[in-house]
């Protein structure tokens, strides 16, 4: 069996940040929360992290700018965007930072699930799932 990955969500909404973490605890993975980009960046997560989710809109830095910090940083690190905006222009900025999935808030776990199962990879994916 694969190793889990370790999750990092960024997001100031607490309660979106914990209801995540749960969910991707249960799906096996070590995952912890960030309210910001900024406290995730100073961090000891940023160099052992295997996958970001992060929000769209937040103070501070926007999660579109984090994955384009990312991509210079840590270019194999792959990050989900998400958002409950729906303008246009907004989902085209974040889909041009080149982010693994852009979701739209609220989005189906089994979503979720088949992304990180994704990037784990098909073998290893069946593997996890035969737990």
């Amino acid at each position: 069996m694969s190793s889990p990955l370790f999750v990092c969500v960024i997001d100031d909404d607490p309660s979106l940040c914990a209801a995540l973490v749960n969910l991707l605890r249960s799906y096996g993975h070590r995952a912890v929360a960030y309210g910001s980009a900024e406290d995730f960046l100073v961090s000891a997560d940023l160099n052992r992290t295997d996958c970001v989710v992060s929000d769209i809109q937040m103070p501070g830095m926007s999660g579109i700018d984090l994955r384009l910090l990312l991509a210079d940083i840590r270019p194999d690190m792959p990050v989900i965007l998400m958002t409950a905006r729906t303008e246009p222009v907004l989902l085209n900025r974040a889909a041009a930072a080149n982010p693994f999935r852009v979701f739209q808030k609220p989005f189906d776990a089994q979503e979720l699930a088949e992304s990180l199962a994704d990037m784990v990879g098909p073998g290893e994916a069946a593997m996890q799932g035969a737990d």
